[in-house]
């Protein structure tokens, strides 16, 4: 139980590999925000939060939107009083090639996976600078290391998740707050299911470890980010691919 009497919130908690890193989190002690736009997933993963014992609140705030990140804050000040992890994990994929992308699908991916991630930082720190402790994990993406024809909204703004981790990391640390980035490879979730097994494989042949990964596989690293286990590691990121990119 490394989390103990922490309290965590993870942004895109519904399902996929924000519901993997929930529950992990849960299972080490930690009680946990739920945040999903699909309040009924949002629901079921705090229900089996709470089968294991531990608390939960769910919100259903828009992270892209700075009212409802505030309103989700205000709800955790008043419910736990503290913040001591936060997981922003939500994103969106708008895949298009450029000629054809719209003004839309370019600002839609930005605001989620990028300011998103601004939004409940800013809001975070304040809240763990009070405390004088916090740990904070940013899931970039390998479409953030390395290319993917069709991805440049969502290569843009993985990409800028890791500017933003290595930037916080050197403004946070003298509030003794971590901050740090994981990078999923090919994972299996909702968002990949609907991927062509044609191209799966194809995938699935340029992974040394010769397997799709799993949420958990995720959950795994972020649960090591937030433990004490890495308490002298900040400004850095994990890549979690099978050695797709290296």
């Amino acid at each position: 139980m490394k989390l103990d009497k922490k309290v965590a919130l993870v942004t895109g908690s519904g399902r996929g590999i924000g519901k993997a890193i929930a529950l992990m989190l849960a299972k080490e002690g930690a009680d946990v925000v739920v945040n999903d736009m699909d309040s009924d997933s949002a629901a079921k993963t705090a229900e089996e939060i709470l089968s294991i014992g531990r608390k939960s609140l769910v919100s259903v705030a828009n992270i892209a939107v700075r009212a409802e990140v505030e309103s989700m804050f205000d709800a955790i000040k008043e419910q736990f009083g503290r913040l001591d992890i936060l997981v922003n994990n939500a994103g969106i994929t708008r895949d298009s090639l450029l000629v054809k992308m719209t003004e839309g699908q370019w600002d839609e991916v930005l605001a989620v996976n990028l300011k998103g991630v601004f939004n409940c930082t800013q809001f975070a720190a304040k809240m763990m600078s009070e405390q004088n402790a916090g740990k904070i994990v940013n899931l970039s993406s390998a479409s953030g290391q390395m290319v993917n024809i069709g991805q440049v909204n969502y290569a843009a703004s993985k990409a800028g998740v890791i500017g933003v981790t290595k930037t916080l990391a050197r403004e946070l640390a003298r509030f003794n707050i971590n901050v740090n980035a994981v990078s999923p490879g090919f994972i299996n979730t909702p968002m990949t299911e609907k991927v062509p097994d044609k191209v799966r494989d194809m995938i699935k042949s340029n992974i040394p470890l010769r397997r799709v990964g799993e949420a958990e596989d995720v959950a795994k690293a972020v649960r090591f980010l937030v433990t004490d286990d890495s308490d002298y590691i900040t400004g850095q990121t994990i890549a979690c691919n099978g050695g797709l990119y290296i």
